[in-house]
């Protein structure tokens, strides 16, 4: 596949990384950057093409091959300017180039399909939208380390770990029913403290520590707490936040809140005081704090020993994770931060912040998820640290699955049908249950075995998404 990708900043230079390393598929890749020290540091990291140049110019594109008659497959435009992306994507598809990605920034274009459909563009990731889904995950879910949205919202993959206390331990999956009727949730994936990690089957039996990974209904997602970690389950919803940052991230992540859990207790911290004037004005509801996320008389004073989560969302990594150790020392129930370097990925381990939520990851993984899978828009999300995949299909009628029961169909080991959204329902299905027409499949399954896995089961392309 030839792949053109404009911007060689974190996000165009980890997915042009990730594909020049891939043995599975060969591809010719072109790195289109504007600015010369950037570009020239990336041709010495990367096996790929740099191009120096503005990519929203047809000139400098033609250098990559998007010509009329070219043979560029995909572009994608990661840049951090929006009019540069939706630029370089309308001139590629005016020049004949199938599919393309605009990363998308401003909510005025992501707020709708609207715009995305009008220039042609299929695919408009907004990562500030993407990230606050994920933090909205890990609010809902207090002991959940990592979240990916599934089937719009209504259902979802958590990774949590098992207490010592939890009457999961020395239980097998096949049993589990008996000890919680209600917990309508499938195991797609156990990393143990000690063992081979895998996808788990009805005889595996869980241990204390135990890394799992559950796909399970959003709105009985707060059983988990009290399954996984039942000290730690506090039977509240969340009421009280602090979100650090009010720029596009910090905001979003406020309104995807205030949206989902309605009066909530929110203060915003902001340290310019023309974007406290601006968050003013937005959230008239919402009491906004013109200081240090790290001041800790302010922090004492508004109560943060009784908050039920933290968030700092700035564009400083140090500060990030800074301020959501000082906080977690304060005693607020969970904290979360925004970290983009790599070298800071692990430092859950040794400093006491509950998750870490890097964008730049995020964004390279819905990028990577186009070119493998280019005809699906629907739902896709990559779990790096366990080197699997969750895909969702929408099953077409004249699929030769259709009508048969997942028992017939024999899946091989390593892939897994997760959950069904069937019209207004999500199902969590069993070896009898039926494939329908129009049925939304979660696939889950190894990153080697999904491409096999998808093909048997079909995708269905959407006119606009919005990511």
């Amino acid at each position: 596949m030839k792949i053109v990708i404009v911007g060689a900043g974190e996000i165009g230079r980890t997915v042009a990384k990730k594909l020049s390393l891939d043995t599975n598929n060969k591809h010719d890749i072109y790195l289109i950057e504007n600015d010369e020290a950037q570009a020239k540091s990336a041709k010495a990291e990367l096996d790929v093409q740099v191009i120096i140049g503005n990519g929203a110019r047809p000139q400098v594109l033609a250098q990559a091959g998007v010509i009329q008659g070219g043979d560029v497959d995909l572009l994608i435009a990661c840049t951090n300017r929006d009019e540069v992306n939706m630029l370089s994507c309308w001139i590629a598809l005016n020049a004949g180039v199938k599919h393309v990605i605009s990363r998308t920034r401003s909510l005025e274009f992501t707020d709708s399909p609207y715009w995305g459909k009008k220039l042609g563009i299929k695919v408009m990731i907004s990562p500030e939208r993407s990230i606050a889904r994920e933090v909205l995950g890990l609010l809902e879910v207090s002991s959940a380390t990592h979240t990916a949205e599934l089937l719009d919202g209504r259902a979802a993959l958590y990774t949590l770990k098992i207490s010592e206390n939890s009457k999961l331990v020395n239980k097998a999956l096949k049993d589990l029913r008996t000890v919680y009727p209600d917990l309508m949730a499938v195991f797609v994936y156990i990393a143990p403290e000690n063992g081979e990690p895998g996808v788990p089957n009805g005889f595996t039996t869980l241990k204390a520590n135990d890394v799992c990974y559950v796909v399970t209904y959003r709105k009985s997602a707060d059983i988990l707490q009290e399954v996984f970690q039942p000290d730690n389950d506090k039977k509240r919803s969340l009421r009280k936040l602090f979100i650090v940052g009010g720029g596009k991230l910090g905001t979003q992540i406020a309104k995807l809140v205030r949206r989902e859990f309605g009066n909530v207790e929110m203060r915003i911290i902001e340290k310019d005081s023309e974007k406290c004037k601006r968050l003013s004005e937005e959230f008239n509801e919402t009491l906004i704090l013109n200081c240090d996320g790290a001041d800790r008389n302010t922090l004492s004073e508004e109560g943060i020993s009784s908050a039920d989560g933290y968030i700092c969302a700035t564009e400083s990594d140090e500060v990030n994770l800074i301020c959501s150790v000082i906080a977690k020392e304060m005693g607020v129930k969970k904290t979360i931060a925004i970290v983009r370097r790599k070298d800071y990925q692990e430092l859950t381990k040794s400093i006491p912040v509950d998750a870490i939520v890097d964008p730049n990851e995020a964004m390279s993984n819905l990028l990577l998820r186009v070119i493998r899978f280019p005809e699906h828009t629907i739902a896709f999300s990559m779990i790096e640290k366990i080197n699997a995949e969750m895909l969702e299909v929408v099953m077409q009628a004249d699929n030769e699955l259709v009508g048969r029961t997942l028992a017939d169909i024999k899946l091989e080991k390593g892939v897994i049908v997760a959950l069904l959204g069937r019209g207004d329902d999500v199902l969590v299905p069993t070896g009898a249950t039926k494939i329908l027409a129009g049925d939304h499949v979660i696939l889950f399954a190894l990153t080697s075995l999904m491409p096999k896995a998808a093909k048997l089961f079909g995708a269905e392309p959407k006119e606009a998404a919005i990511l």
